[in-house]
């Protein structure tokens, strides 16, 4: 588990409020929301995180350095692939600290370290496009959470994606195939994409894949199309391609609570959605877990952790054998599991860092929503290689 020292915990109890936002009050919002709003522009280098033919974020080689079970160690680069087949378009989470309620279209440490994090490693497999958005902030989410939305519209964040994408399939597409990626307010942005944009529209015949991580996409029980999407259906195997891989991970042994952000329904007749990448992969779960701070900024390296981790200096680590997931169903509740194997030897830590713990106490009702992509990234990046192969077959 990961605690933080006193001067921490006031911020990362926010981030949880704020995030937790999001998947009640936001959703509520843009319900209800339609006011017209004008969408940003994306001629501007600077509206993109990424773009393929030039040097960012998403240019640099990624290291990651892999501590086996026997003490060895070894160190891979991931390379970006500037002649990947097809495109990735990502819509980062929750992250930005401006004080507004609407952050702008200028990147900050948050939406920079988002991509590092979660998104940089797939331009090793597909050309990275990643937009920045009007997202709602932290501010404008406490202001709507006290009963202040004053300046708060959801339709501007949504408008920019759309916009962005828009953008994307005129300019750069070229009848390539898209993975869309996204996590927790990405991934609720990119739903609406699909709902407006995408599903049951001409465009959908260039979705590789959408990967709608941390957050609930609700299907009718037991079926793999319909709720949220009514013709994209869930991913069922690793060569599948038009179709949606979404998931929330919690510990096997601290399951989705009643009070669950993530991984729990509410609604009779449906379930959230859970897709095992690992399993979609056909491959040993490979992590790729950041080494010395969270998605949040916060420091993750100290006690067993830190100890293990002597002498690594990758952004990235991963630890085969350690971990393994599952998607688990039971009852109102359907997540993917994660269980650490508590025989690890020592040159493993004992555990991961991964849940927020704020004065000596874990949040259960989030899981493990930090490490959401990280803690399955190397899959991932397997399954979209294995889609995006299948999905150029199918289009030649």
């Amino acid at each position: 588990m990961t605690e933080f020292p006193g001067t921490l915990k006031g911020t990362i109890l926010l981030h949880a409020i704020t995030l937790s936002l999001l998947t009640g009050l936001l959703s509520s919002v843009v319900l209800a929301s339609a006011q017209p709003v004008p969408a940003a522009t994306y001629d501007a280098p600077d509206t993109w995180l990424c773009r393929p033919g030039r040097t960012d974020l998403c240019s640099t080689d990624q290291a990651v350095t892999t501590l086996s079970a026997d003490g060895s160690r070894s160190v891979q680069v991931i390379k970006p692939d500037a002649k990947a087949p097809i495109d990735c378009f990502y819509v980062y989470p929750t992250i930005s600290q401006d004080p507004n309620p609407h952050s702008t279209l200028q990147a900050g440490p948050g939406e920079r370290r988002a991509v590092a994090q979660q998104f940089a490693p797939f331009a090793s497999v597909c050309r990275p496009f990643a937009p920045m958005y009007r997202q709602i902030t932290l501010a404008g989410l406490r202001a709507a959470m006290t009963g202040n939305p004053a300046g708060v519209n959801p339709e501007m964040a949504i408008e920019d994606v759309r916009a962005a994408f828009r953008h994307y399939l005129a300019h750069d597409n070229k009848g390539r195939g898209v993975v869309l990626v996204g996590h927790s307010q990405g991934s609720r942005m990119l739903l609406e994409l699909l709902k407006r944009d995408v599903d049951g529209q001409p465009v959908q015949q260039r979705l590789v894949s959408a990967l709608l991580i941390g957050y609930n996409i609700m299907v009718p029980i037991g079926a793999d199309t319909g709720g949220a999407l009514p013709t994209l259906p869930v991913c069922r195997t690793g060569e599948q391609t038009g179709c949606v891989v979404a998931y929330s991970s919690f510990r096997n042994a601290s399951p989705p609570p009643g009070n669950a952000r993530f991984g729990r329904s509410n609604l009779p007749g449906s379930e959230v959605a859970c897709t095992d990448p690992v399993l979609l992969s056909g491959q040993p779960l490979r992590s790729l877990l950041v080494r010395d701070a969270n998605l949040l900024g916060q420091p993750v390296l100290r006690g067993d952790w830190e100890k293990s981790l002597d002498g690594v200096s990758t952004p990235f680590v991963d630890m085969p054998g350690l971990l393994k997931t599952a998607c688990v169903k039971d009852g109102a509740t359907h997540y993917l599991a994660l269980s650490v194997n508590a025989t690890a030897s020592g040159s493993q830590p004992r555990n991961i860092p991964g849940d927020i713990v704020v004065n000596d106490r874990t949040l259960d009702d989030w899981g493990l929503h930090l490490i959401d992509v990280n803690l399955v990234m190397g899959n991932l990046l397997g399954l979209v290689r294995q889609q995006g192969a299948a999905w150029m077959a199918k289009a030649k």
